[in-house]
């Protein structure tokens, strides 16, 4: 029923005008508009709707994912930000913080300002 049509993604803040610097400047992900309830984005064609709420606790596992061509270059960019990789007790990770999953595919994941847990997957 909902195969046809578009997705959209949400994700919580306390504090809009830190997660816009995020989104839009760390992340690069341009914003379409700054709304009362939402700071929209366009995520290559996806709604991200960052809702403003006045409380907001963070869920422990990932909220949103992207699928990257090149997971190194993309954590060494985000580093370069400030942006720093999460690390996980039992999960074996790479320098750069990295996990190599059974299936073959790379993880990393890092959060967002208000702790959203945001990841990348080189598939």
């Amino acid at each position: 029923m909902l195969g046809k049509h578009t997705l959209v993604a949400f994700v919580a803040t306390t504090d809009a005008a830190r997660s816009r610097a995020f989104y839009e400047d760390t992340l690069a992900l341009r914003l379409v508009s700054d709304e009362p309830h939402a700071l929209v984005f366009d995520a290559h064609g996806t709604m991200l709707r960052v809702q403003k709420v006045a409380g907001f606790e963070p869920h422990p596992f990932t909220a949103l994912g992207w699928d990257v061509d090149d997971i190194d270059a993309v954590v060494v960019a985000l580093a370069r930000k400030d942006v720093v990789c999460e690390r996980f007790p039992g999960m074996v990770q790479d320098e750069l913080g990295v996990w190599a999953a059974p299936s073959g595919a790379r993880v990393a994941w890092f959060k967002d300002p208000d702790g959203n847990l945001l990841s990348l997957t080189e598939f």
